[in-house]
């Protein structure tokens, strides 16, 4: 089987869950089947981990300052001259995905991006689509009116013609099913990759808050990861917070960083891409925070009940559906400070949650699923 994922900013993942997703499908599948994965030539930077070639693989003719990786845990690598964020992104969206139609038996179709190319697309093409749009993206607080609009008309567009419809939460199953009568497989996402691991000297050195106990959250700065609630519920309180996230990455996270970064006790580090880092980090805070308010499971969150943490985490409706009640939730500064004061609190759920991670949560389970999927959309 031929199978092309798109709808990603590019492999090796420095950004977000599609790209976890992806990498994951191109270890477990490309060894037995031939993986395409496209990337977007614009916002992708040379790897040490990945297999670098001067003249990759291109979609259509470009030149490129700098050399890019050709192939990704045996999946190959293919570059499309067009940012993947924004408006270029729906148009990068649309371009990767006519070409991955005429070269593969099957494509898995992540996000909402290419929702105004569908009408052009034969009912024998629409088959091979195997889509997980992700959350509901137009709820997003960071989108204008217009954009919200948008998004959402990709949405159903996407929707009402793709073969196939993954739903990575129930709520999001549902919501497919009520608005558009169709019927999704449910595939979350896997999280067993996020291990514990014990400060070493070095780290204790770089990072002295691990010295003591302290709470703990990672996600991309933006306003519907209720960033401005959580720094303010914790700027007045003794207990060291750490914030991992992209900060440099848009006029409100370096607006906000420079803000907050005035209390003491908020330590706002940019985005750790080494695993190993980000492990030590998380699995050793007394309280991991999880503010994400859009979307269906968040990947971030499954990694933190893998590991057993203490967590508190936004009442979205999805969280709670994710950690199946499990957790401790909040859905205001004054609630999220409640739980604040409960730190040393111990909340037996732990290993619960831990235990429904290992059952529902692993990486081999959802690339099996997708497997799954995927083979007979390339048969239609």
């Amino acid at each position: 089987m031929k199978l092309a994922v798109v709808g990603i900013q590019g492999l090796p993942n420095k950004y977000g869950g599609f790209e976890t997703l992806a990498s994951y499908i191109a270890e477990g599948l490309a060894g037995k089947h031939h993986v395409t994965v496209y990337c977007s030539a614009k916002d992708m930077q040379p790897a040490s981990d990945a297999v670098v070639a001067a003249n990759a693989p291109v979609a259509h003719d470009a030149v490129f300052p700098m050399a890019l990786p050709a192939h990704y845990k045996n999946a190959a690598l293919k570059y499309v001259n067009l940012s993947s964020h924004g408006f270029w992104g729906m148009l990068y969206d649309m371009v990767c995905l006519r070409s991955a139609l005429k070269n593969n038996d099957a494509v898995l179709l992540l996000g909402f991006g290419a929702g105004f190319y569908m009408p052009f697309i034969s009912k024998k093409n629409a088959g091979k689509i195997i889509l997980n749009f992700g959350g509901l993206d137009w709820q997003r607080s960071k989108w204008s009116a217009l954009a919200k609009f948008v998004i959402k008309l990709s949405e159903g567009l996407l929707v009402k013609k793709a073969g196939t419809i993954v739903a990575d939460n129930p709520k999001i199953k549902s919501y497919i099913f009520d608005n558009y009568a169709r019927d999704a497989t449910l595939i979350a996402y896997g999280g067993d990759q996020a291990v514990p691991e014990i400060p070493t000297p070095q780290d204790l050195q770089k990072y002295p808050f691990l010295k003591e106990r302290y709470a703990f959250a990672v996600c991309r700065i933006q306003p519907d990861n209720n960033i401005i609630l959580q720094l303010d519920a914790f700027k007045n309180e003794s207990i060291p917070f750490v914030m991992v996230g992209n900060w440099q990455d848009s006029s409100f996270g370096m607006q906000t960083k420079a803000q907050y970064s005035v209390y003491n006790n908020l330590i706002l580090l940019d985005a750790v891409y080494d695993i190993r880092t980000l492990n030590m980090l998380r699995s050793n805070c007394a309280l991991y925070v999880h503010g994400h308010s859009a979307g269906g499971t968040n990947p971030s969150l499954v990694e933190a009940m893998h590991l057993g943490l203490n967590i508190c985490a936004y009442a979205s409706g999805y969280n709670e559906a994710t950690t199946e009640g499990l957790a401790q939730y909040f859905d205001s500064e004054a609630s999220l400070r409640a739980q604040i004061s409960l730190i040393d609190t111990v909340h037996l759920n732990n290993k619960k949650m831990q235990a429904v991670a290992a059952q529902k949560y692993t990486w081999k389970a959802v690339v099996a699923a997708y497997e799954n999927l995927c083979i007979p959309a390339a048969n239609k």
